[in-house]
């Protein structure tokens, strides 16, 4: 290595592209995993009165009497925060799973978390059994707490530095493609009737299939093989692969420095990434990102959108039809945000959407007071909707995932996905537990929440938060060393010598 060449800079600077094995990986990897957890957010939305009305039969089948009201209130509220729940125990699992079977190898044992639950659901009506599917979205919510953290991190360590964000971007785009998926069959005329729906909970198995027969065809991790297996020869064939090209030297060399630069802190536990000074910050924005994404009111505004729409002279019949609609526009702006994330970096993204999130629930919340008195509100209450949702889909929605795998490195990222992914499904369970309560009590003042969470969000994003583009692992906790008041440690005189993000305070 030239002397005069800064350390952690790799010898050949060369921009890394898009191969056929990455782009395959990636796409069968999110389509496999992350369309899962968008499509069964949305499954049970449409036919939700046939499915409530099957547990009533049952229930009267049974007993010889009908349900009561609060109880199948109860049974449903059940069925929809089920998932969440298990999200969040997917989420505790991460860590070992990731560091015991490799990322790849996680995503493989995951489908066991769809096939098993699609399979209990399908056979639900035929079984006269509500209680399968409760338990079938507990299990399949752990599938999806598990794949909304697994799939980012795998993909941002295939990724070459300059295609992180993009790429990183994917299994958000494919999660909204499950959730249009869910939106388009449960259209009356297709799955969202009374005979359809068990087939439309059914069908989440077929992506968990498919991952199951074409993954195991690509490679694993090399950032794995080589920094927590050891094993050289395996990262370098996988990086030769995933690159299109022979000499890897370059990013090899770049991941032993950082290699040996985690030895003095060997791998990290929870408990131990919460004690660690050298990444307080980086913890501290990765928890705060992900409440802002599920405390922003996202679920509140598609729970709010049927009545905002029904109210602006949409017929019953055709809502469903709009909803579509509002789910391809979150696809349209999610797939803008992946071809224009590596141009405009992940903070100005941030920024710009929490503040188009903020600036639409304060007018949400001014035109859903006076719709019933101005002819024309309704419409400005439908465009705030819709303006939220693409505000959403290019920052907040995708963004903190990408940010996730940057802020660690290797042997504290499973561990950091593990909190955020935690922070995440308990956010996501409590906006559903305490919406309901909030909506009765302050009706359309409950956005005013909303958009003071998106602005304190913002505020943090803007004081804190670096960006991240084009910068490796290490310059990422050199740019964090100063805020968290530590030093980064150079080997005496020689430039080939890793820097070791330590928990030495700065004198």
């Amino acid at each position: 290595m030239a002397e005069n060449e800064e350390w952690g800079k790799e010898p050949v600077e060369r921009r890394g592209r898009l191969t056929a094995v990455l782009a395959l990986a990636t796409l069968i990897s999110a389509f496999g995993s992350s369309f899962q957890y968008g499509y069964n957010v949305a499954v049970i939305n449409s036919p939700a009165p046939f499915m409530q009305q099957f547990y009533n039969t049952t229930y009267l089948e049974r007993y010889d009497r009908p349900m009561e009201e609060n109880f199948l209130t109860l049974l449903w509220s059940l069925s929809v925060s089920m998932y969440p729940l298990g999200g969040f125990f997917g989420s505790l699992m991460v860590a070992p799973l990731v560091n015991k079977l490799g990322r790849k190898g996680t995503l493989l044992f995951n489908n066991i978390f769809s096939i098993v639950p699609a399979v209990m659901m399908g056979v639900s009506e035929i079984a006269k059994s509500y209680e399968i599917i409760i338990v079938a979205r507990f299990i399949v919510g752990i599938c999806a707490g598990l794949s909304s953290n697994v799939v980012p991190m795998y993909l941002g360590e295939l990724s070459p530095k300059n295609l992180r964000g993009a790429l990183g971007i994917v299994p958000q785009l494919f999660i909204t493609i499950g959730i249009l998926s869910a939106q388009v069959l449960g259209i009356r005329n297709i799955l969202g009737n009374s005979t359809g729906w068990p087939l439309m909970l059914g069908l989440t198995g077929i992506p968990a299939l498919i991952e199951l027969l074409l993954l195991p065809f690509f490679p694993e991790s090399p950032r794995y093989m080589l920094i927590q297996r050891g094993d050289e020869e395996t990262a370098r064939k996988a990086l030769q692969r995933l690159r299109g090209w022979d000499d890897v030297d370059a990013e090899l060399s770049e991941m032993h420095l950082e290699n040996q630069s985690e030895k003095a802190e060997g791998r990290l536990s929870v408990l131990s990434l919460l004690s660690q000074r050298s990444l307080r910050w980086q913890l501290v924005s990765i928890i705060i990102m992900n409440m802002g994404q599920q405390l922003s009111g996202v679920n509140a505004i598609y729970y709010y959108a049927d009545s905002i729409y029904a109210t602006a002279g949409v017929k019953q019949n055709d809502i469903q039809y709009v909803t579509v609609g509002t789910g391809a526009v979150n696809v349209f702006m999610t797939i803008a945000a992946v071809f224009i994330v590596e141009a405009t970096g992940r903070r100005l993204l941030l920024l710009c959407g929490f503040g188009i999130c903020c600036g639409a629930c304060v007018l949400l919340t001014v035109a859903l007071n006076i719709q019933e008195s101005v002819t024309w509100m309704p419409y400005i209450s439908i465009t705030c909707v819709i303006i939220y949702v693409i505000g959403h889909a290019i920052g907040p929605s995708p963004i903190p995932y990408v940010v996730t795998t940057e802020m660690f490195r290797q042997s504290a990222r499973p561990a950091a996905f593990m909190v955020a992914g935690s922070v995440h499904w308990l956010s996501n369970f409590t906006v559903g537990l305490v919406f309901p309560f909030l909506e009765r009590g302050l009706g359309p003042y409950s956005f005013i929440i909303f958009s003071f969470i998106c602005l304190l969000t913002l505020i943090y994003i803007w004081l804190v938060v670096p960006e991240t583009k084009n910068k490796t692992f290490l310059e990422i906790c050199q740019m964090f060393a100063k805020r968290n008041k530590v030093e980064i440690k150079l080997g005496d005189g020689d430039l080939s010598a890793p820097p070791v993000c330590a928990d030495q305070v700065m004198q």
